[in-house]
């Protein structure tokens, strides 16, 4: 029998690595669901260029994003009834990639280089600017071409992001007070003192608004174009947070002189973005002869503001952003997506619950089709009646108030309170364990706020030695973006959590029962390596901790539980022990597949039936790539 289950357990182990393909693309998680409307969206960071791609009269877009696994610049046709085609790849994804129209015509430029025609030529012909760039820039440096002072010839603008004095990481008081200094993003004029067809570029100049350089929280997105219509060019900027900044010229067309800027309104209220890190396009895409913003949100979506005029001010004023919608793909979660498989609504199939990097939850209801699911469209979950949204505000991110509209949720889907009921337990970009309880049915799951996942510690809790603030009492704070595992680890009927400590070590909290009361007991670390340490899973500091999602879950069918982890796409410790003394073998990553520049999140899933964990896996591109073993 022992032979038996050591030979069933390498069989089932090596099943993982038969892939028919290493393009992560054919893995991908498809809806499967003809006739499916879902918002336009590619993978992170989101950059459009809007053009009349096929000739046919309408504003198609190209929307391009750069990082892992998805980097690409992908098409997506404008059918007329407002809904996109699927999006096609069509070319690579590149960085700092900004698209300007000098004398009408379309240009696409990276740093220090511009590709002419794009249409004909895609990326194959890049054409050196010649510029050499002498001012500091980060991580963002968007070259783009405009006729800043009239004169006929078409000049550099760049926008230039620094972060030299904000630092990102690990810089409060014990007020929580940021000490370091702000993000800054400045805009430059190269003037051309040749020609268009022999430019000769000067020194860069800041643009000035209010006698003072032109410099707004990071990112700026520069566009000059003429938006309120009175002939010379004005400025619109966007930033790393989530707003837009417009600066009046009122000056005249060759001599500009920028008024200090104002933040774009809707109605009568300041526009926030409902996401951060946006690339901002402004073009007439409504063709009413004024121009609009389209902008590139950080989960991949693009974004359609309206121009609706000015108030009596003079001020811009713009419609309320309206997501572009595409015919249904792939399985989207925002970005940094980590899925949690269960079956939330109780009708027999395993559905989706997941987090993402903007901090909410969405449910993928499984609509059938045992083996190849057809998905709904996702919805974001309530909890109190209201849509759940964790964000880190001004210092609740250890790398910076930069962070203050992300919030990192990383949600497993169990029976918390053992009242028969799935709840959801999760852990986020603060590193508190909440709790949502299920208030409703097991067909109809009502979400009540979020509660505080409570320890009976003897003392003070422990809390990561860079937070700045102490959690409440009873309150178990761990390292931050880490996935929690709620299991009864010791088959005693009551659901235990098994995370990665405050110190990055996995630990097991343990349920009992107390006068009646279910109590948590604070963490032991009974989980170890192969040299008989205790098993650390990330030992580095401040931004650099947690970060780990895993599940636990019989992968090689030996009979004792195992560990899946986050790597460049999953890891497999395996359990050479037993599930009374675990001991944790890495064998390394399951494939070769590279879906994480950032981070993966497991799932295990049955949806075959047959009894063997398949695996899906959530991407930084918000994707979910499923890989059943074959």
């Amino acid at each position: 029998m022992k032979k038996r289950s050591l030979f069933l357990s390498t069989l089932l182990f090596f099943q993982t690595f038969f892939l028919f393909s290493q393009d992560p693309a054919a893995y991908r998680l498809p809806y499967n669901h003809p006739g499916l409307v879902v918002d336009l969206g590619v993978g992170l960071w989101a950059n459009p260029v809007p053009v009349d791609w096929n000739g046919d009269g309408l504003n198609d877009l190209l929307v391009t994003c750069r990082d892992k696994p998805s980097k690409g610049m992908y098409y997506f046709e404008n059918r007329g009834d407002g809904i996109f085609s699927k999006g096609k790849k069509i070319a690579d994804g590149l960085h700092n990639l900004t698209v300007s129209w000098p004398g009408g015509i379309m240009v696409l430029c990276t740093p220090g280089v511009m590709y002419r025609n794009f249409r004909d030529d895609l990326f194959s012909h890049p054409e050196k600017i010649r510029y050499k760039q002498e001012f500091f820039s980060g991580r963002t440096n968007q070259w783009k071409f405009a006729d800043y002072d009239g004169d006929g010839r078409y000049d550099l603008i760049v926008g230039a992001s620094d972060w030299r004095e904000y630092g990102w990481d690990d810089a409060y008081n014990d007020k929580g007070e940021w000490i370091h200094g702000r993000l800054h993003g400045y805009v430059y004029w190269i003037k051309n003192n040749g020609t268009n067809e022999k430019p000769r570029y000067g020194p860069a100049q800041h643009i000035l608004a209010g006698g003072r350089p032109v410099d707004v929280y990071g990112k700026p997105s520069p566009n000059l174009v003429d938006w309120d219509g009175d002939g010379d060019l004005d400025l619109l900027c966007g930033e790393f947070l989530d707003r837009i900044t417009f600066f009046e010229n009122t000056g005249t067309r060759t001599a500009p002189v920028y008024a200090p800027g104002r933040f774009l309104t809707t109605g009568s209220q300041v526009l926030h973005l409902e996401l951060e890190m946006p690339e901002v396009v402004v073009y007439d895409w409504d063709r009413d002869q004024d121009p609009d913003i389209l902008v590139g949100m950080e989960d991949g979506r693009v974004v359609f503001i309206g121009n609706t005029g000015k108030d009596p001010d003079g001020k811009p004023v713009v419609a309320a952003p309206r997501y572009f919608r595409q015919q249904a793909d792939f399985v989207k979660c925002g970005v940094l997506a980590t899925p949690c498989s269960f079956d939330w609504d109780g009708d027999g199939d395993e559905d989706l619950i997941a987090g993402n990097s903007a901090g909410f939850l969405e449910y993928f209801e499984n609509l059938g089709g045992g083996a190849t699911p057809r998905w709904a469209a996702p919805v974001r979950l309530k909890a109190g009646g209201k849509v759940f949204r964790i964000m880190a505000g001004k210092n609740m991110s250890i790398q910076g108030p930069a962070e203050a509209k992300w919030g990192y949720t990383v949600p497993y889907v169990a029976d918390w309170n053992m009242d028969g009921l799935p709840d959801i337990v999760l852990n986020d970009i603060t590193g508190k364990i909440l709790w949502l309880p299920n208030n409703g049915t097991r067909r109809h799951p009502v979400l009540g706020e979020a509660r505080p996942v409570q320890v009976d510690w003897p003392g003070t809790p422990p809390k990561p030695a860079w937070n700045w603030w102490d959690p409440a009492p009873r309150e178990l704070v761990v390292q931050w973006r880490t996935r929690p595992v709620v299991i009864d680890l010791n088959h005693d009927g009551l659901n235990d959590l098994v995370i990665l400590d405050h110190e990055g070590y996995l630990s097991w909290f343990e349920r009992e029962k107390k006068d009646g009361d279910l109590i948590l007991r604070p963490g032991q670390r009974i989980f170890f390596d192969t040299q008989g340490n205790p098993l650390r899973l990330n030992d580095r500091k401040a931004g650099h901790s947690g970060r780990r999602k895993i599940d636990l879950v019989d992968w090689d069918g030996d009979g004792d539980l195992d560990l899946l982890v986050n790597t460049k796409n999953i890891a497999l410790y395996r359990n050479i022990g037993s599930n009374d003394h675990f001991v944790f073998k890495d064998e390394g990553n399951l494939n070769d597949l590279y879906l994480a520049g950032h981070s993966t999140c497991p799932t295990h899933v049955d949806w075959n039936g047959d009894g063997i964990p398949d695996l899906l896996i959530g991407a930084e591109d918000g994707f979910f790539y499923y890989l059943p073993r074959k």
